[in-house]
């Protein structure tokens, strides 16, 4: 196989869409692991696998999938298994010599007791405890959960404004050159995290989009209890001292969303 081919997992996903592009214009050979068949396009190699599946089974296509690969882009993810489908592309990508893995990762992963966050906490160590050169970056939301989010609450009779909860959404593009950058370069372990320019409260985010809709709702207070509400109160989601900023801003991203 060509050397220093890219193998992205979640390369269909939110993220992925964005990163594979670039990576081909960048001139790399890219490999996407997919859950099921897709043909190849655009100088895209489609590989299947699946790394929360049969493990025996999932392992063997991983050790094809990444035959000859240098840098591995692991950007699959989803609300459970993050921690076991890292495990499972870490053990493979040390029998294949892999000379670089880029993990993404999410803001405030050591610090957020929520399941979601634990298992992104946990990837990030089995990333780190591989043996292997790796990168992780850690990122806020993405304006495109915000907008889901805002979306649904939108059609409610009334606005939820838990107290205190704030997110700081960041552009997906923006996160995806950040990515593609980095697998560029050499291997650099915890990079500054990478939020968006502006904090928002929840209810702010909303009524945001409620206002390009041409709508209102009146606002049902609420206060988030235990150890999550104190940690989101606390901002442990929000970007730390020394972070990256992106420049895109949420009503920038509705505005093109919504003419769209």
């Amino acid at each position: 196989m060509t050397k220093n081919t890219v193998l992205v997992t979640g390369g269909t996903g939110t993220l992925g869409r964005q990163v594979v592009p670039l990576l081909r214009a960048a001139g790399l050979p890219v490999r996407v692991l997919s859950r099921r068949e897709r043909p190849d396009a655009d100088g895209v190699a489609y590989v299947r696998g699946d790394l929360l599946g049969d493990p025996a089974t999932a392992a063997a296509r991983l050790d094809g999938a990444l035959a000859g690969v240098d840098t591995v882009l692991h950007l699959a993810g989803g609300p459970k298994g993050d921690d076991v489908a890292t495990r499972l592309l870490v053990a493979a990508a040390r029998r294949a010599g892999v000379r670089h893995l880029v993990y993404i990762s999410v803001i405030g992963a050591d610090r957020l007791p929520l399941g979601y966050f634990r298992a992104k906490h946990a990837a990030e160590r089995a990333v780190a405890e591989s043996g292997l050169p790796y990168t992780v970056l850690r990122a806020a939301q993405f304006h495109d959960l915000a907008f889901t989010v805002a979306e649904k609450t939108a059609r409610l009779p009334l606005v939820p404004a838990p107290g205190g909860v704030r997110w700081q959404p960041v552009d997906v593009r923006e996160v995806a050159a950040r990515l593609v950058e980095l697998a560029l370069g050499e291997p650099a372990g915890a990079v500054p995290d990478l939020a968006g320019p502006t904090v928002y409260a929840m209810e702010e985010l909303t009524r945001g989009y409620l206002a390009v809709r041409g709508r209102s709702r009146r606002r049902l207070p609420l206060r988030v209890p235990g150890k999550v509400g104190r940690a989101y109160r606390a901002g442990e989601n929000l970007a730390p001292a020394g972070a990256d900023h992106g420049r895109r801003t949420w009503e920038e991203y509705l505005a093109e969303r919504l003419a769209a």
